[in-house]
């Protein structure tokens, strides 16, 4: 790898794509050159990247000679097809689809957690967790590595962007169609008006929560759950934690939140988890609600930490501590943790 690797960004016009572009020209430049690739339909768009415009390609065969790292957000058929061919040109893929997270030989990586796993990549890519699970592992990792985390239970309020820009425009179409009617007072009355454009979800998310994500797995899960219960074992190396999770998609555009209850080995302090996330890098503490200080998505859109609060000890088990935690999607639950990923395998040459 040159002094100043090359970095690829596959998926650069996607709605987590161009959070990748700004975050790297918000953070320490360390690259050299920059290529962007999408689809064919963008082919030749320019978009602009550490005060640049670049030109975006799609991608064809030798696209990525001289590449040395490729951030991938892509589908997963477009991932599982394009990042070991990246690999084989020599490239450290860092893919953000569901694609490659099960694969024993790809490691599942949060840098602020198991960042030493990095280095053991035999098929030369790097999974990145799904959003859901980046939202809250920062903070329960810096919890489990002082306590030991045996059991957990969360509820996860999703933001549409997780379905990409179609989540997004279904928001906003059906929040113009109910602003300023009377509707949400009658049984089925905002089904009737939305009808079939409730985009990629099955039912309206204006005025509405929808207790779905992903696609119907074994015994009523969801694969989304199921994703989260395996992502969070593999990152802390807790292959048999019990995990019970339950996706709700709510009427909010960008900022995942999650209520989560933590059992831990023994005796969990609520003074002492507050010294703990106070200091944890990635997470800040908003925790006062007497003065309603605590993190909600509308403030928390836009950063990069994980943002705790309403941090509770369970009234019935001095082993349990409750809280909240809201994390911005598509920033540390997509775009910055590649970034940062990436970041540490440029590290090797550097250093």
């Amino acid at each position: 790898m040159n002094a100043k690797p090359t970095l690829a960004v596959v998926g650069a016009t996607g709605v987590v794509g161009r959070v990748m572009l700004q975050i790297l020209s918000q953070r320490k430049d360390i690259w050299g050159e920059i290529r962007l690739f999408a689809s064919p339909r963008s082919a030749g768009r320019k978009l602009a990247v550490r005060g640049a415009e670049a030109e975006v390609s799609v991608l064809t065969e030798g696209c990525f000679d001289g590449v040395d790292i490729a951030l991938f957000d892509v589908p997963e058929r477009v991932a599982a097809e394009w990042a070991p061919i990246a690999a084989a040109a020599g490239a450290v893929v860092v893919d953000n689809s569901g694609a490659f997270r099960a694969d024993p030989d790809v490691p599942l990586v949060v840098p602020e957690v198991n960042a030493h796993r990095v280095r053991n990549r035999p098929r030369g890519i790097i999974a990145n967790p799904g959003a859901t699970t980046l939202t809250m592992i920062v903070a329960l990792g810096a919890l489990h590595a002082e306590y030991g985390l045996r059991e957990l239970v969360v509820s996860c309020c999703q933001a549409v962007s997780d379905a990409g820009r179609a989540g997004v425009e279904a928001l906003r179409a059906q929040l113009s169609q109910v602003a300023g009617t009377e509707l949400g007072t009658a049984p089925g009355d905002v089904r009737r008006l939305v009808g079939d454009a409730t985009g990629p979800f099955p039912e309206p998310v204006a005025l509405n929560v929808v207790p779905w994500a992903g696609t119907v797995a074994e015994d009523g899960w969801s694969s989304a759950e199921l994703r989260v219960r395996e992502e969070t074992r593999r990152i802390l190396s807790l292959p048999g934690l019990p995990i019970a999770v339950t996706c709700v998609r709510v009427p909010v555009v960008t900022t995942h939140s999650l209520t989560v209850h933590a059992r831990f080995q023994g005796a969990a302090g609520v003074d002492g988890a507050r010294e703990i996330l106070a200091t944890a890098p990635g997470v800040v503490l908003c925790d006062d609600p007497a003065a309603g200080e605590f993190p909600t998505p509308a403030d928390v859109v836009g950063t990069d930490p994980a943002w705790v609060g309403r941090l509770r000890q369970s009234l019935d088990d001095p082993t349990a501590l409750e809280l909240f935690v809201c994390g911005d999607n598509l920033r540390k639950g997509a775009a910055l943790n590649l970034v940062q990923i990436a970041e540490l395998v440029a590290q090797e040459s550097a250093g």
